[in-house]
């Protein structure tokens, strides 16, 4: 997602986004403590994600 997309989005939408995520990196962390994940780079690419989306939440809502 771009910042320009999650712009667009409500507040509560955001919000969802970022409990979806979470609940990807969740999965994510489990997958990689049991084998090896094919795509280690998409941890990262998650965390990144929900720090953008709560930025955004931060400067909507201020």
């Amino acid at each position: 997602m771009k910042a320009k997309e999650i712009r667009e989005l409500s507040v509560e939408e955001i919000e969802q986004q970022i409990a979806i995520e979470r609940e990807q990196i969740a999965h994510l962390r489990f997958q990689h403590a049991v084998a090896d994940l094919p795509n280690p780079i998409l941890m990262r690419d998650k965390r990144r994600l929900v720090a953008q989306l709560e930025t955004i939440i931060r400067q909507k809502t201020a």
